[in-house]
């Protein structure tokens, strides 16, 4: 209980508001090439280092650390963060970090990282912590856009594993033949096949209406159609919705093509066992397309490929072919098997049932724990509210990995 006890006498005794706002002011504003400007970032750092100092002198056994978190954490962040020390009795050594909706929101970042997350970030790369980036995106982008936030020092250091495409492969620079494990080389040659054809005929087999308003994502592996319209828009999710109701049954043509066994009407019949998502039926029944068929009728090794794939709908955003075989799960263990991580207990960061595989698995194993934003899939909210609560806004990851 002493720590408890020291943490209400900092709190009570000390003006944490406005040593955080100097602590993000040196952080966030390093000295710049003007002479007033880099006066007021050493005066600032100067009456940071001044308050610092009081409450060292405040606090003679620990002084520095309490120092650390009146100048980063509120009163109720810190005791979370001791909370979740004594539970858990260990610290993070590694962070698992999805990317849009959850280190960057569209609506409120520009879709940009904000800069305080990307400081924290190079802190726990700084301190040895390796991060795991696991994300739906395409290997490109997402090294891109951590090349610009991050820097190709940090990118490259060989503590930075990329799970792309939802768990398809794991790009790690710096760890030489390890760098890049192509999982989906590694799947039944029946749905590495179905993939293909149903990469090589999606657009060119296509209504006018998806192949004029549609474009395909540049994936290695995973199929994904996205509006040429700004996502989101009405546009976007009219173009979007007709891809479903087409995109279901070309998978259905192309995987009974694969197991080369005669299949009745494979379209209707892939339509019907997609149609089991709820969001996906109600498009299906919203343009009269039927998905009625008796899939016990359907042959065995045409419904046993069809259950190890799956198509995710994202209204107005994607129409998207994926592996079941191949998960962020299975990605973020190949990325700490790269990294020589042996007894993980992460930071799992996420808004999306992908990442909730994630979230699970880790709990499963009692190898960390989850945090979302507020905006998250219901699914994720309960599971991370039903643990330890770690639910922030959007935009504002780095209050989590301030706790952490």
């Amino acid at each position: 209980m002493e720590q408890y006890d020291q943490l209400y006498r900092l709190y009570e005794t000390t003006d944490t508001e406005t040593l955080r706002a100097y602590q993000e002011l040196v952080d966030l504003f390093p000295p710049l090439s003007s002479t007033v400007g880099l006066d007021q970032w050493e005066s600032a750092r100067e009456e940071l280092d001044e308050r610092k100092a009081d409450i060292v002198a405040a606090f003679p056994d620990g002084g520095d650390v309490y120092a650390e978190l009146a100048a980063r954490l509120t009163r109720e962040e810190a005791f979370t963060a001791l909370d979740l020390y004594a539970k858990y009795d260990r610290t993070v050594n590694v962070l698992v970090l999805d990317v849009d909706e959850t280190l960057r929101s569209a609506g409120d970042t520009d879709n940009e990282i904000p800069r305080r997350t990307l400081h924290l970030l190079t802190e726990f790369h700084e301190r040895g912590v390796p991060i795991v980036v696991c994300t739906g995106q395409t290997l490109e982008n997402v090294k891109g856009f951590m090349i610009q936030g991050l820097g190709n020092e940090i990118v490259g250091s060989g503590s930075l594993s990329i799970v792309y495409e939802t768990g398809n492969a794991v790009f790690t620079p710096g760890q030489g033949e390890d760098t890049k494990r192509l999982l989906y080389e590694g799947l039944d040659p029946v749905i590495v096949e179905t993939f293909d054809a149903v990469r090589g005929r999606v657009l060119s087999e296509a209504p006018a209406d998806v192949r004029s308003g549609c474009h395909l994502q540049g994936n290695e592996f995973n199929v994904t159609i996205k509006p040429n319209a700004e996502v989101g828009s009405e546009a976007a999710v009219a173009v979007i919705d007709a891809a479903i109701r087409y995109f279901c049954g070309l998978i259905g043509s192309a995987l009974a093509d694969a197991v080369a066994v005669e299949v009745a009407d494979p379209e209707l019949l892939a339509r019907t066992y997609f149609a089991s998502d709820p969001e996906i039926a109600r498009v299906l029944d919203d343009g009269g397309v039927a998905h009625d068929a008796d899939l016990d009728a359907a042959p065995d090794e045409f419904l046993d490929a069809l259950e190890r794939i799956d198509v995710g709908y994202y209204e107005g955003d994607a129409a998207e072919l994926v592996s079941l075989e191949l998960d962020k799960p299975t990605g973020v263990r190949e990325a700490l098997d790269v990294l020589g991580i042996t007894d993980p207990f992460a930071l799992s960061m996420g808004d999306s049932k992908s990442d909730l595989r994630v979230m699970e698995w880790l709990e499963e194993t009692d190898g960390g724990i989850a945090a979302a934003p507020d905006h998250a899939s219901a699914a994720v909210l309960e599971h991370v509210r039903s643990h330890d609560d770690l639910v922030y806004e959007a935009g504002e990851a780095s209050t989590v990995l301030e706790i952490v």
